[in-house]
């Protein structure tokens, strides 16, 4: 039988989803930066006027992602990753290094590290949706999977840019075991793969200084490595439970470095309290939630694959980051989707999304054949250990 797939209106609880948080993060970086701007600009708006007009050219990319049938970007997967390993290779060369990386172009302006995310997560998914059950094979599935990620994993590492490179590890991982991977191999892969991190932790002082400061952070030397996690603490217990008031926090006036890229979450919780920071973690979970509804109820593998290799990449960030920020985690230097100062960060994530839209526009038709989606899915059910999506229903569709 014909497969007939029907257009229906996008997520729209997912749309809301993206534009509170985008208002949160508009009120939070204005906040936050005011102070900044004036000092070194003599503008109190610098920022926030530059968050506006990278805003501007993410709600494009949104539209266009959101638009354009997702498909078409499978077609254009393995140009968007030629594109992606030569711009981290041309930043090895000449790019701008700030804060101990070298990972930024056009004097700090652009990322290709944090670019090079949604295109990686769109060639491992037409990757892993082509190979069907040869995926549970390790010539064909592991090994080849491993090397790739290898080279994207360690070109990051090569622009001091651990956090991201374990972001990427991470969502790529999971994409590979959703997609049918066996569940011991992605074991192995996970820990080889954290030990090799952990090793590249030890290797080095300033990261060792900061897993010291992790374990510690309260007493591991507060005015050197355990500054910034000692300010940060101190931003979130003065938040209480309400907050101090939207734009009345005293940590970000030259207290906590990068108060408004890495340590947003820490000015939103001063100011917002503990109240703030629920919302703002329930606000992550809802588009958690509305993307693996979207990955259940795609019409093909590689629309599963993507839509649930978006979702983690967001969601892992924003736990990260949060992590970070309540001393959960060791710290690294992980933005906060939707929310943190930075134009490659949000260009990216409201990319992802409008993708993520564009996959929850498509369903399968009532009259399709339970076969045919067998077929479509089969690769994401492993032979061994079980469906790694549930079932699509009959008349699977997003709400």
């Amino acid at each position: 039988m014909t497969t007939k797939i029907r257009n229906f209106n996008l997520d729209y609880i997912l749309l809301l989803v993206i534009v509170a948080l985008l208002i949160i993060g508009l009120m939070m970086i204005y906040s936050a930066t005011f102070a900044l701007g004036y000092t070194l600009h003599n503008q109190p708006t610098y920022y926030f006027i530059r968050q506006l007009l990278w805003l501007g050219i993410g709600l494009l990319a949104m539209l266009v992602f959101a638009r354009v049938e997702y498909h078409t970007w499978r077609r254009f997967s393995v140009p968007l990753m030629a594109v992606t390993i030569t711009l981290m290779v041309v930043v090895l060369f000449v790019g701008d290094i700030r804060f101990g990386g070298q990972r930024w172009l056009f004097n700090g302006s652009v990322q290709p590290s944090e670019l090079s995310k949604l295109a990686i997560i769109i060639y491992i998914a037409d990757w892993l949706s082509s190979k069907g059950k040869k995926i549970q094979d390790v010539n064909y599935g592991l090994m080849p999977f491993a090397i790739l990620l290898g080279v994207v994993a360690g070109l990051i590492v090569l622009q001091q840019d651990l956090g991201t490179a374990i972001l990427v590890v991470l969502t790529s991982l999971a994409m590979f075991f959703v997609a049918g991977g066996n569940l011991t191999q992605t074991a192995i892969s996970a820990l080889f793969g954290g030990v090799t991190f952990a090793v590249l932790i030890s290797q080095s002082p300033y990261r060792w200084a900061r897993v010291t400061a992790f374990l510690d952070p309260l007493n591991s030397d507060p005015l050197g490595k355990g500054y910034q996690i000692r300010q940060i603490l101190i931003a979130l217990g003065s938040g209480g439970l309400t907050g101090m008031g939207l734009g009345a926090s005293r940590q970000k006036f030259g207290y906590i470095p990068a108060s408004h890229t890495d340590g947003i979450f820490a000015i939103l919780g001063e100011e917002l309290g503990f109240i703030g920071c629920v919302m703002l973690i329930g606000l992550f979970a809802l588009l958690a939630y509305r993307g693996a509804r979207i990955a259940m109820s795609a019409p093909d593998s590689f629309g599963a694959i993507l839509a649930f290799g978006i979702t983690c990449s967001l969601v892992i960030q924003a736990i990260v980051n949060i992590g970070v920020v309540t001393a959960s985690l060791p710290f690294t230097g992980v933005t906060l989707p939707f929310i943190s100062f930075g134009g490659s960060s949000l260009i990216t994530s409201m990319a992802s999304a409008g993708l993520l839209l564009a996959v929850s526009r498509r369903t399968v038709s009532e009259n399709q054949s339970s076969e045919g989606k067998d077929h479509e899915i089969n690769h994401l059910r492993g032979r061994h250990w079980g469906p790694r999506l549930p079932r699509l229903s009959r008349r699977a569709s997003v709400k």
